[in-house]
Parts: C-alpha cells; structure tokens; sequence
C-alpha cells in the first residue's frame, strides 16, 4: 500500500521506517528542510535502537524515500499519517498549530479519496476539527476519512514496539477506512481495536497518565519504604507478582520527565477541565512527580552537606535509557539544579552528550565512562543505562576525592557498595 507520514520525529520517522520494512510503500514528509536533505543524505537526526539499519534498508529497497512536499505524499498515498509535533502551552493545554497547518495542506492538495490519519498525540476531539478542517479548505469536494490511529511508542524501545504491538487501536466514524487500516497492519499481527474517533483519542491520554500514576506511586512508596527502613524494590515485587497491578513501571527513581509524560499528564488535566471534571487524580500524581526531584536533591545535599564547589559527576543525560532524547529529562533538571547551588559538574551520557551540552554550557563533558570520577567529592546516576553497571568502582574510589555515591536509579547493591567502601544512598532503600 502507498502511505506518506506528515512529520520524521521518533513517531513519523520508526513508523514510516516500520512499515516500509513489512512492504508498504512510503513517503516520509517534512518541513524542515535541512532533516529533509540529512535523511535524504543517509543521516538520521534521532538514535533510537535498530532505526539506523532500518531505514538504510529500506531507502536502498526503494520503498522508503523523504521528501519536503505535502503534495508528494497526498498525490501519491492512499493513507496520509499526520505525525506532527504537539507542544504544550503555558497554560498546560495542547499547541495545535501543527496539525491545524497539515489539515489546511492536505486539504489543498486532495483531489481523489483519502484516508487521514491522526497518529500525534491530540485532545479529545480534535479528528472532528481536523475533518472539519479540510473540508473547508478543501476546494474540489471530494471524499475523505479522518482516523484516530494512537501511538504507543517507548522511545528506546520504538522500533520493536511498532513491529510487535501490543494491539492497534482505529477510532473512525464510519466503517470505509476501517479494512483499508487492517489491511495495513496485518504484516504486524496485532489485536485490532475499533472504536469511534473521541474513544480512541482518550485512550492514548488515558493510558500514558496511568502509566505515569504507577510511577509516582512507587515513588511515594519509596518516600515510605525510607522513613521505615523497607525496601522499595521488594515491596515492587511483592505488588507486582499480582497480575492485576503487574511489575512494569514500579520502579523508584527521580520520576517520569521526556517529551511525553508530563506533556500528556498536563493535556489530560486540562482535557477535563475542559469537559468539566477536576482530574484532582493527575493534579496528584504530578505532584508527587515534582516532589520526588526535590527529594533526590535534598538527600544529595544532606550527604554533601554544602553543594557549592562540590565537583559532582553525573552519570547520564538523556530522559531514559537508550535514547538520545533530553527534552525534560531528569538527568538535566539534576544537572541544572546542582549547578544552580554552586556544583562544578562532570557528566557523561553514552548517547546524549551532544545534545545535552546547550543545556549544560558550564559541565565538563567526559567521553569515557570510568574517567568520569576524577577529583569528585560524589557521583550520581541520573539515567538508568545498563553500561553503568559495568563501571569499574574501583577504580572511581581511588579517583574520587570522597568515595560517595547517590544512586537515582537503584542501579547498584548496597550491600556491594558498602564493601567496596562508599557512602552510598539509593531510592527507598
């Protein structure tokens, strides 16, 4: 099948990358013309896991080439993907500029059916506006479909989450694009859901806002588990062996942050105040988020005592692991926070240095991971990679001026640190 995906963010560029890879014929379009020509140069602007390898086979296969035109892809596709960023507001509401601008595009180039297809993350609501949309700039009068068709991509883990899903939702008003949407995931093998377009729109705010209330849940575990000498991770099992609730996102940490979560958190408050209800629920759970930073970075100070021209290293960057992403990334906020009370920070991220260093413009970047500890009164783990298990503690003893370690992904055992000879404070534990 032709498809074209509006926008090559971490959503536009895996889901064009994926379904080209299972057959399908695609056009990935964008307005920025410089990530047009880096795409069309062989570059790819974001790291996510296997995506590399993924469009470089499918660019040589011939059934994946980008371009900066909307015309190119409505003319050529049957299914037009609309993949464009919705940043937040102040006020915490959803920008919808981006989409607004795409529908006006498309509507002036349709000229034979088409099937539309909403797949940001949007408000309740907003397919009707986008159908709307192009019919009223729509200058030939011909039909179309607008479609709610949601992500449930974890950067890092993207690419296998499209080309293994845990099921596809299809919100659509009538039953016309319904088997055309099927037949395009078929290659994927996943549990289809069909509902109207206002549902399927829900259920992508409605599940990232539960998944960051298992989060911050956890994380006021942790606050628990501190003040009466338990231990989170146990306390994560013990809760998670139920299948009703189920272990994924109860890990304790520094909380939920990456272009996703808060930004969906927030929407979804204001999606109902909007409708009417007080989402009192989220206003908490956002909270709890914003309180478990303020945490981390007291049980720093407490173990510092005084963070003013402590040389502090930091290891990670980016948001979450296996990515290169920073956008509200804990790890920067930690990093920012520290530097704001004086730290002189050394940092160290396996994939997100480059892109963290507007963010950091005083932080000493260090490329290799066991150089990190030189002259440090402490080190924090701010991201959860694996390769910092693997460092060589001790070898950071002796380089360290103090041996103390504050550990904000429970990453180490404490019982192995406290013999190694270092102060170390984890998350409720």
């Amino acid at each position: 099948m032709d498809i074209a995906i509006i926008g090559t963010g971490y959503v536009g560029l895996v889901t064009g990358a994926c379904f080209a890879e299972v057959g399908h014929r695609v056009v990935c379009v964008d307005s920025d013309e410089s990530k047009v020509r880096l795409l069309q140069g062989g570059g790819i602007p974001i790291y996510e896991p296997g995506l590399d390898e993924l469009v470089r086979a499918n660019v040589a296969a011939g059934r994946l080439r980008f371009s900066g035109s909307v015309r190119d892809g409505v003319e050529e596709a049957l299914v037009i993907f609309i993949a464009v960023p919705t940043p937040p507001l102040p006020d915490g509401g959803v920008d919808l500029s981006f989409i607004e601008a795409v529908a006006r595009e498309i509507a002036g180039c349709l000229t034979e059916y088409r099937i539309v297809v909403d797949k940001s993350t949007v408000p309740v609501k907003t397919g009707e506006k986008v159908a709307e949309t192009i019919k009223r700039y729509c200058k030939s009068r011909v039909d179309f479909d607008v479609v709610s068709n949601p992500e449930f991509l974890r950067e890092g883990f993207a690419v296998q989450d499209l080309m293994r899903p845990d099921r596809v939702v299809i919100g659509a008003r009538s039953p016309r694009p319904v088997q055309r949407l099927k037949e395009l995931y078929a290659p994927f093998q996943a549990p289809v859901i069909v509902t109207d377009i206002n549902s399927a729109e829900l259920i992508k705010h409605a599940a990232n806002s539960f998944l960051a209330l298992k989060i911050s849940y956890i994380n006021a575990m942790a606050a628990l588990c501190e003040a009466s000498g338990a231990n989170v991770q146990e306390v994560a099992n013990g809760i998670g062996m139920d299948k009703r609730i189920g272990r994924a996102f109860l890990d304790a940490g520094l909380g939920f942050g990456g272009s996703c979560f808060p930004k969906d958190l927030s929407a979804f408050i204001k999606i109902a105040e909007q409708l009417g209800y007080d989402f009192a629920l989220l206003k908490e759970v956002r909270n709890i988020n914003a309180q478990q930073m303020d945490r981390f970075i007291r049980k720093i100070a407490d173990t510092l005592w005084v963070i003013k021209d402590k040389r502090i290293g930091v290891l990670g960057l980016a948001f979450k692991q296996n990515t290169d992403d920073v956008r509200q990334s804990p790890a920067i906020e930690v990093c920012q926070r520290l530097a704001r009370e004086g730290a002189i920070l050394r940092v160290h991220d396996p994939r997100a240095m480059e892109k963290a260093k507007a963010l950091l413009p005083d932080a000493t970047f260090v490329e290799e991971m066991n150089d990190l500890a030189e002259g440090c009164d402490a080190l924090v783990v701010a991201t959860e990679w694996p390769e910092f298990k693997q460092l060589d503690l001790d070898r950071a003893r002796r380089l360290m001026t103090h041996p103390i370690m504050i550990d904000g992904r429970n990453l180490f055992d404490p019982n192995e640190m406290e013999r190694l000879g270092f102060i170390y404070k984890s998350i409720g534990r």
